[in-house]
């Protein structure tokens, strides 16, 4: 058992002098990401591929999690930067006392619904009358509905709106309208392929879209030579087109 318990510790004292190494050596080391559900579906791969054909590859890692877990991560130093939505609507919904950032990407949120047999969206913000309208709604711990909600108190379609589902995720909404439940603001980005593929269509017209900034997020104490050098090169090429919005 001692000779064991000595191996053991031999094989932990290894692998703790080649993280060091490998810490030791900023170029090598993994670059974290975290961002918000919907930004991490399709937004943040295609961003990281134009990103990495002009930079060059990188090692990296994406945690897609609840915006306030994603910045829990940047104040506790376990993720690099962070990608989150910001919008005129709304009020930054990230505490930028302490973290610096900048746009990377342009998406907006649009309401939605299923395509009926005719080839219009089986529900429409525009339509006049007093039916009620299924409203699929982003659940109150999710900041992205913090975007909508100052749309919906400024005109009076809010009384026509009736909550019938509700969900911390763009992914589980987009399933239900697709389904016909009802109508969802959305990110744009994210159910692209379904505008395109006929499968649903905007309820409404352009002023009910909510515009959005994606914008990256870090905290300047926690950077190391690599972070630094990726923050400094995206600053410099954040208005070309490469890295718009997609």
């Amino acid at each position: 058992m001692l000779e064991a318990g000595q191996q053991a510790l031999a094989r932990l004292d290894r692998e703790r002098k080649s993280i060091r190494e490998t810490q030791a050596l900023p170029d090598r080391s993994v670059v974290t990401f975290a961002a918000q559900h919907s930004i991490g579906w399709r937004f943040y791969p295609a961003w990281l591929q134009a990103f990495e054909s002009a930079y060059g590859p990188v090692i990296s890692r994406l945690r897609a999690d609840d915006l306030p877990d994603c910045l829990q991560d940047l104040k506790a130093g376990t993720v690099d930067f962070v990608l989150a939505y910001e919008s005129r609507k709304a009020a930054s919904v990230v505490d930028t006392s302490d973290v610096e950032s900048f746009r990377i990407g342009r998406d907006s949120l649009l309401p939605v619904a299923k395509v009926g047999p005719e080839g219009r969206p089986i529900f429409n913000l525009d339509r006049k009358g007093l039916t009620a309208i299924p409203y699929l709604r982003f659940g109150a711990a999710a900041p992205i509905g913090q975007h909508i909600d100052p749309l919906l108190e400024a005109d009076t379609i809010r009384s026509r709106l009736q909550v019938v589902y509700e969900n911390l995720m763009s992914g589980a909404l987009r399933i239900c309208v697709r389904e016909g439940i009802g109508i969802a603001w959305l990110p744009k980005s994210l159910v692209a392929p379904d505008l395109e593929a006929g499968l649903l269509a905007p309820a409404g017209g352009k002023r009910w879209e909510v515009a959005l900034d994606i914008k990256l997020y870090r905290r300047q104490e926690q950077a190391n030579p690599l972070t630094k050098k990726i923050w400094i090169f995206l600053q410099r090429h954040k208005d070309e087109q490469l890295l718009a919005a997609i």
